[in-house]
C-alpha cells in the first residue's frame, strides 16, 4: 500500500473534513502516513492527530523559516516525546531554507545541528527540508549526520547531488513535483537513483501531482507521482508502491 513518508494533516486547509478524509485512506490504497512536524504547535498537533489514527505517525521537529519560535521548554517536550512516545518516528522537517531568509542563516544552521543531535541521540532518521541551500546542506549532514539515517524532503538539487546523499545512506524524497513536466532534475533523479533509496510523500496540502497541481493534495494522489516513477523507469507502478512502502517502513522501524 501507499507510504505517504511526509504530510501535514494538521494545516489549516484539513480543517474542514480531515477526520472524514482521513478515515477512508484505507479503502484509497494509502497504508502509512507520517505527519510532519514544521512549526512549535505543528508539532504539538503531529502527536494529537498520531494518536487518532493507527495509521498515522508523527515526525517532530522546526522548519528553518520557524526556528525563531523555538525556546528551552519546548526542546526538552520534543525530546520527551520523541524518546516516549511509540508513535514519534524522526525528527523533522528540519533544515535550511535560503529561499525566504526568514531567519538568519546562522540561527537556521544552529538549530539544524541541535535537532540533528537530537535525532543521533535518539536514533532516529531526520526529514529535510533544503531550498536554495544545497552546499550548505550537505556539508552539515556530511558532518553530523552521517552516523543517521533521513529523507531528503521534496528534493529538487541535481541527480548527482542526490547520488551523494545515497552514498551517505539517505533516502530520496519524491513527490508531485515529479509529475510536472519541466522538472527534469527530479525526473533524472528518478530515473537513475537507486528504487532502494527512493520513498513517496505528498507534502500535502501542498504540491499536488499533475493533473492535480495547484489544488489541495492529499495522501491518495501519490498514486500519480507513482505511475510517473514508474514510466521513467518502465517498471510496474505496483512495484514502486511495494518498494518504496518497504523503504519507509525500514527507514521508519515501523
Amino acid at each position: 500500500m501507499i507510504f505517504d513518508t511526509h504530510a501535514h494533516y494538521d494545516d489549516e486547509q484539513f480543517d474542514a473534513d480531515r477526520d472524514a478524509l482521513l478515515r477512508n485512506m484505507p479503502d484509497r490504497g494509502v497504508g502509512t502516513i507520517v505527519n510532519v512536524g514544521a512549526s512549535v504547535d505543528g508539532c504539538r498537533a503531529c502527536v494529537r492527530l498520531a494518536e487518532q489514527y493507527d495509521f498515522m505517525y508523527a515526525a517532530l521537529g522546526v522548519h528553518p523559516d520557524e526556528v525563531g519560535s523555538i525556546d528551552d521548554d519546548f526542546f526538552s517536550w520534543m525530546r520527551m516525546e520523541a524518546q516516549t512516545n511509540p508513535k514519534v518516528v524522526a525528527i523533522g522537517e528540519i533544515g535550511l531554507d535560503y529561499h525566504w531568509d526568514v531567519e538568519p542563516r546562522d540561527v537556521q544552521k544552529e538549530w539544524f545541528v541541535r535537532q540533528i543531535e537530537l535525532a543521533r541521540e535518539l536514533s532516529l532518521p531526520i526529514a529535510v527540508h533544503s531550498r536554495d541551500a544545497a552546499q550548505d546542506t550537505f556539508d552539515l549532514i556530511s558532518r553530523y549526520g552521517r552516523e543517521i539515517a533521513g529523507i531528503l524532503h521534496c528534493f529538487s538539487y541535481s541527480p548527482e547531488m542526490a547520488a551523494e546523499y545515497v552514498k551517505l545512506g539517505y533516502h530520496i524524497g519524491l513527490g508531485g513535483a515529479v509529475t510536472f513536466k519541466n522538472a527534469k532534475k527530479a525526473k533524472e533523479t528518478a530515473r537513475i537513483i537507486p528504487l532502494e533509496h527512493i520513498v513517496l510523500e505528498t507534502d500535502c496540502p501542498y504540491m499536488a501531482p499533475t493533473p492535480f497541481r495547484g489544488k489541495r493534495n492529499s495522501s491518495d494522489l501519490i498514486d500519480y507521482v507513482a505511475a510517473e516513477i514508474a514510466r521513467i523507469r518502465e517498471i510496474p507502478k505496483e512495484e514502486v508502491i511495494a518498494v518504496t512502502e518497504e523503504n519507509a517502513k525500514r527507514l521508519f522501524g515501523l
